[in-house]
């Protein structure tokens, strides 16, 4: 997008720099940042930046350059190479927190240096918009998507394409395109780790994830009680019908400190997520561990409403301590060779 930069004898720089459209909606960002960085470097006096605009031949560039020179969009995180390890949130029901749960651990893997991003799939329920505190807006590049970026994270999300707080009234199909345009059409990048925010239960787009992206690995999302354990266990036991892996579960609002004296009160009951891991070990026949315990925390709702994820606003709290901690767990990257290419030759002796 760098048109042309000169440097006078003076110091003084003048940056020109395309933009995509027009009426790019990063236009008076772009101005500030790269002002802003232009003008850190030793030697520089002042800065001015002109703006253009792209040509038809010049996004068509861009956008083959963004895609690695693939001209049809494809979903790179299904690639047989990819390094991006993928984990979608999911729940049976809903009202455990899920999203919350998911916010928090993509600003805690952005705030370790990783590359972050996060599609929010529950298409009537989005919410992630707000919990992140997200103000931009896409900018499209012919048929690419580029996403606004909050506390590190790079967001996608239907309710960035609705006007005010208008409801979704889409079947099945449109469902399925929605979701494959957000891994397909949106530029990424090269990223650590992509999350997804599910709707809860087993409906289409649970099985659309499944089908677009086999090697997803979920990670269920559940309370203690156990009217919403025994649901739980059913989001899970649908990788036995697809074939994923289940990373995990994390028990939410597992207990709350006592404001007085900060005895431990089990609000919810206890053992749900424990009874949930159980049970989809004995379903899928492979060790499933209960990952986190994540206590109650008012400042945990109340970071959602406000758009300053717990974790950023308050990194010392019991409840961001947890999620930094299974952020960090999650985070490791498998040692496994399985399903990645190792590009060897035979040698014949």
């Amino acid at each position: 997008m760098v048109k042309s930069v000169e440097v006078s004898a003076s110091g003084e720089v003048d940056v020109a720099v395309y933009l995509t459209v027009a009426g790019c909606p990063l236009r008076e960002t772009i101005t500030r940042e790269v002002t802003a960085a232009v003008s850190a470097l030793p030697g520089v006096n002042a800065v001015k930046v002109d703006l253009d605009v792209m040509s038809d031949e010049q996004r068509h560039a861009l956008r083959t350059q963004l895609r690695g020179g693939q001209e049809e969009p494809e979903i790179p995180f299904a690639r047989p190479g990819s390094t991006t390890r993928v984990f979608a949130v999911a729940s049976g029901k809903g009202g455990v927190g899920k999203s919350s749960t998911t916010v928090n651990l993509a600003a805690a893997m952005a705030a370790r240096g990783l590359s972050v991003g996060l599609i929010d799939a529950d298409i009537y329920g989005h919410s992630v918009p707000r919990m992140l505190g997200v103000t931009g807006h896409p900018t499209k590049v012919d048929d690419m998507i580029m996403p606004p970026t909050a506390h590190g994270v790079k967001v996608i999300s239907v309710g960035m394409f609705t006007g005010g707080n208008a409801p979704v009234v889409w079947r099945g199909p449109m469902l399925h395109r929605a979701l494959q345009q957000f891994l397909a059409d949106v530029f990424w990048g090269d990223l650590d780790i992509l999350l997804l925010d599910l709707p809860p239960g087993t409906g289409d787009i649970a099985i659309s994830v499944a089908q677009l992206l086999p090697s997803a690995e979920l990670l269920i999302v559940t309370t203690p009680q156990l009217a919403a354990s025994e649901v739980a266990e059913r989001a899970g036991a649908i990788a036995s019908q697809t074939h994923q892996h289940v990373t995990g579960i994390i028990e939410n609002m597992s207990w709350l400190p006592c404001p007085h004296c900060g005895e431990r009160i089990d609000v919810f009951g206890t053992g749900g997520g424990q009874a949930v891991a159980d049970a989809l070990g004995r379903i899928l026949g492979a060790h499933v561990p209960l990952l986190a315990s994540i206590p109650m925390d008012v400042r945990l709702r109340e970071g959602g409403d406000a758009g300053v994820p717990l974790v950023v606003s308050q990194p010392a709290s019991p409840a961001a301590v947890v999620l930094d901690e299974l952020a960090g767990s999650l985070a490791r990257r498998r040692s496994s060779l399985v399903g990645r290419p190792l590009n060897l030759t035979p040698v014949a002796h």
